[in-house]
Protein backbone atom coordinates (compact mmCIF):
# COMPACT_ATOMS: atom_id res chain seq x y z
CA UNK A 1 0.00 0.00 0.00
CA UNK A 2 1.21 3.46 -0.48
CA UNK A 3 1.76 5.74 2.16
CA UNK A 4 -0.77 7.39 4.29
CA UNK A 5 0.96 10.57 4.07
CA UNK A 6 0.59 10.35 0.29
CA UNK A 7 -3.23 9.44 0.85
CA UNK A 8 -4.32 12.11 2.95
CA UNK A 9 -2.27 14.49 0.91
CA UNK A 10 -4.26 13.42 -2.10
CA UNK A 11 -7.97 13.73 -0.33
CA UNK A 12 -7.06 17.12 1.13
CA UNK A 13 -8.11 18.71 -1.91
CA UNK A 14 -11.80 19.03 -2.49
CA UNK A 15 -11.61 18.77 -6.32
CA UNK A 16 -9.52 15.57 -5.86
CA UNK A 17 -12.03 14.69 -3.37
CA UNK A 18 -15.04 15.47 -6.09
CA UNK A 19 -12.82 13.33 -9.17
CA UNK A 20 -12.88 10.17 -6.71
CA UNK A 21 -16.55 10.47 -5.67
CA UNK A 22 -17.24 10.89 -9.64
CA UNK A 23 -15.46 8.07 -10.14
CA UNK A 24 -17.41 5.82 -7.59
CA UNK A 25 -20.02 5.01 -10.35
CA UNK A 26 -17.23 3.70 -12.75
CA UNK A 27 -14.93 4.15 -15.01
CA UNK A 28 -14.30 8.06 -16.61
CA UNK A 29 -12.15 9.50 -19.33
CA UNK A 30 -10.10 12.04 -18.44
CA UNK A 31 -12.13 14.23 -20.38
CA UNK A 32 -15.20 13.88 -19.30
CA UNK A 33 -13.59 14.41 -15.71
CA UNK A 34 -12.33 17.41 -16.67
CA UNK A 35 -15.58 18.66 -18.37
CA UNK A 36 -16.90 18.90 -14.96
CA UNK A 37 -14.38 21.30 -13.30
CA UNK A 38 -13.48 24.80 -14.71
CA UNK A 39 -9.84 24.65 -14.23
CA UNK A 40 -7.13 23.96 -16.52
CA UNK A 41 -6.24 21.07 -18.20
CA UNK A 42 -2.83 21.57 -16.58
CA UNK A 43 -3.86 21.57 -13.49
CA UNK A 44 -6.42 18.33 -14.04
CA UNK A 45 -3.77 16.40 -14.77
CA UNK A 46 -1.74 17.46 -11.69
CA UNK A 47 -4.83 16.16 -9.44
CA UNK A 48 -5.17 12.67 -11.69
CA UNK A 49 -1.04 12.11 -11.10
CA UNK A 50 -1.50 12.78 -7.42
CA UNK A 51 -4.11 10.69 -7.03
CA UNK A 52 -2.03 7.96 -9.07
CA UNK A 53 0.65 8.26 -7.04
CA UNK A 54 -1.75 8.02 -3.96
CA UNK A 55 -2.47 4.53 -5.52
CA UNK A 56 -6.26 5.68 -5.37
CA UNK A 57 -7.08 5.58 -8.61
CA UNK A 58 -5.78 3.68 -11.63
CA UNK A 59 -5.21 5.16 -15.45
CA UNK A 60 -5.30 3.16 -18.65
CA UNK A 61 -4.24 3.93 -22.28
CA UNK A 62 -7.02 3.08 -24.60
CA UNK A 63 -5.11 4.86 -28.07
CA UNK A 64 -5.20 8.78 -27.21
CA UNK A 65 -7.87 8.33 -24.32
CA UNK A 66 -6.69 8.10 -20.82
CA UNK A 67 -9.62 6.40 -18.38
CA UNK A 68 -9.42 6.39 -14.64
CA UNK A 69 -10.90 4.32 -12.24
CA UNK A 70 -10.82 3.97 -8.43
CA UNK A 71 -8.56 1.80 -6.82
CA UNK A 72 -11.01 0.47 -4.31
CA UNK A 73 -8.52 -1.88 -2.42
CA UNK A 74 -6.27 1.34 -1.43
CA UNK A 75 -9.60 3.20 -0.38
CA UNK A 76 -10.38 0.61 1.76
CA UNK A 77 -7.13 0.45 3.65
CA UNK A 78 -7.44 4.06 3.81
CA UNK A 79 -10.57 3.89 5.38
CA UNK A 80 -9.66 1.12 7.95
CA UNK A 81 -6.94 3.29 8.96
CA UNK A 82 -8.72 6.08 9.91
CA UNK A 83 -11.69 3.75 11.72
CA UNK A 84 -8.89 2.13 13.82
CA UNK A 85 -7.44 5.63 14.82
CA UNK A 86 -11.42 6.50 15.97
CA UNK A 87 -11.61 3.31 17.50
CA UNK A 88 -10.82 3.32 21.85
CA UNK A 89 -7.44 2.29 22.39
CA UNK A 90 -9.05 -0.50 24.95
CA UNK A 91 -11.50 -1.93 23.04
CA UNK A 92 -9.24 -2.67 19.98
CA UNK A 93 -8.89 -6.40 19.18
Amino acid sequence: MTSNNSAFKAIADPARREILRLLRDGEMTAGDLAERFDTSKPTMSHHFAVLVEADLIARRREGQTIWYSLNTTVLQDVVAWMMDLTEPTGRKK
